[in-house]
């Protein structure tokens, strides 16, 4: 079966559907505590956690058009991390339903190259093309990194919600 993502090439990356062959890296991905402190407050769990997650991330493609793309190295096709856009349905107040969701986890060792702003930048150029509606994200303030990555993608502080009884930032494009 062919993939329903498109592959995106970027001077130094690949963005690929993802296939269950990733699921070692992105259990290895979702349960390192530097990338899921600012997400959730903590590591997502098990390893059925991260098979669940990884097939949100295949069927997202299945059910809306769109979804996330595995990153990995274009020399040497080393993982590197997650990327795209999602909707998750999040019970939050007001409702974002039917608004894409950007979003990206870069596994430590990749940090801090510019990999997040180059994947999301193809991602988003995508995006337009296909004229989805313009995207959000949700980055805990403490998150200073991943901030300055959607302020070069274009995002801007927006109103505040309230998810799971808890006031959250929008960034929006």
């Amino acid at each position: 079966m062919p993939p329903l993502a498109p592959t995106l090439e970027t001077p130094r990356l690949r963005l690929r559907m993802h296939t269950i062959d990733d699921w070692e890296p992105m259990v290895a991905l979702w349960t390192h505590p530097d990338v899921v402190r600012h997400i959730g407050g903590g590591a997502i769990g098990t390893r059925h956690d991260v098979w669940f997650r990884l097939l949100r991330h295949i069927g997202h493609w299945a059910a809306l058009g769109y979804g996330y793309w595995a990153i990995e190295t274009r020399d040497g096709g080393a993982f590197v991390g997650s990327a795209g856009l999602g909707d998750y349905r999040r019970e939050m107040d007001p409702p974002m339903h039917g608004v894409p969701e950007a979003g990206w986890t870069i596994h430590p060792r990749h940090q801090g190259k510019g990999f997040a702003t180059e994947a999301m930048q193809a991602i988003l150029a995508w995006a337009d093309a296909q004229d989805l509606p313009p995207a959000f994200c949700i980055i805990s303030l403490e998150n200073a990194p991943s901030i300055r990555v959607a302020e070069k993608l274009g995002f801007r502080l927006g109103e505040t919600a309230i998810l799971r009884g808890n006031t959250i930032h929008l960034l929006r494009r």
